[in-house]
């Protein structure tokens, strides 16, 4: 096959579906996945990389690709929308977010040592990866915002070089204990808003289920606009509980740190799942290679702005509401279990 080096930071590959035949139905039936599809849709998003004036380097690997299919269910327009803002995503604020996701930075590696936020190591009975996050644990005097988008987008971007993961989805689970209004500082309602939706829509994650527990009854009002910002699809989706034993209703506690009722300690849940991250940090820094043409972009759009990136990226309408949809009428609110 032809590898394309001029724009190639990953060559082109004959790709072969090898996961097990749950999967491969799996796939068909939720995402509408066959051999012949993949194969023609693969074809047509390199073309079309290949081509775009504003990408000057990508990935062009099948596993890279195929994650933005699946996630748009194999709809070749929505994907091209999704990958170019993706790789304009990366550069948002001189790569804030996904420049240098190195596992070895102290801050980094203090919140995964703290538990900040950390894959299970077993699948829940659906076949989905769980994603625990604990947002009580970010110490506000000793990491900054920046450190707690990089190690979110570390944890996310290396998941997703995993197929089943793609296909499957992820199931999040919040323990909101010790969150307190000096955490609602961290970031500007306008930065709020931009990470949520920008997070959402560009990020090729299939977002199943978010159980979240220990509410403080304090901040509902920040619980509530954060849920604002996510589309109807996701609001859905959520459930959220005053204590943990009311979350049992929505996730197997065996599969939690045994500190939550589970089997395993959490250390060793850590550990492991640093092993995994440590794995696969070299694709992950040579995903800094990807580039853009950023002179071809408004400077509205470098810094985040939603419907500036939607502009640059050709989109003419969001599908998933204005900005502040969810404040305007639209919002389904939320009860607390």
């Amino acid at each position: 096959m032809k590898e394309f080096p001029e724009k190639a930071l990953t060559p082109a590959d004959d790709y072969v579906f090898q996961l097990n035949d749950d999967l491969k139905e799996c796939a068909e039936r939720e995402l509408r996945e066959t051999n012949a599809i993949r194969k023609s849709t693969l074809e047509a998003i390199r073309n079309w990389l290949i081509q775009h004036p504003k990408i000057l380097s990508t990935r062009l690997d099948s596993n890279f690709i195929l994650r933005f299919l699946r996630n748009k269910k194999f709809s070749v327009p929505q994907s091209q929308e999704c990958i170019e803002r993706y790789l304009l995503l990366r550069k948002v604020r001189n790569g804030e977010m996904f420049h240098n996701l190195d596992m070895t930075v102290p801050e980094i590696d203090d919140l995964l040592d703290l538990g900040y936020i950390f894959a299970l190591p077993q699948r829940d009975h659906l076949g989905r990866r769980v994603i625990m996050h604990r947002p009580g644990v970010f110490d506000v005097q000793k990491h900054k915002n920046y450190h707690m988008l990089k190690v979110h987008a570390l944890t996310y971007e290396s998941l997703l070089e995993d197929e089943e993961n793609q296909i499957r989805g992820f199931v999040y689970v919040v323990d909101a204990a010790k969150i307190g209004l000096q955490h609602l500082t961290l970031f500007t309602p306008q930065e709020a808003v931009r990470i949520a939706k920008n997070a959402e829509r560009t990020i090729p994650m299939r977002h199943k289920r978010l159980v979240a527990f220990n509410i403080n009854s304090s901040l509902k009002f920040a619980v509530d606009f954060g849920i604002s910002l996510v589309s109807e699809k996701f609001r859905k989706r959520v459930v959220l509980c005053t204590n943990l034993e009311r979350a049992y209703r929505y996730i197997d506690k065996d599969l939690l740190p045994a500190e939550y009722g589970g089997i395993m300690p959490m250390a060793e849940m850590i550990k492991l799942f640093k092993k995994e991250l440590e794995a696969k940090q070299p694709v992950i820094l040579h995903n800094d290679g990807m580039q853009l043409r950023l002179d071809m972009y408004p400077p509205e759009a470098l810094e985040g702005s939603l419907g500036a990136i939607n502009r640059a990226c050709g989109i003419q309408t969001d599908s998933m509401g204005s900005t502040f949809h969810g404040l305007q009428g639209s919002f389904r609110k939320l009860e607390v279990d």
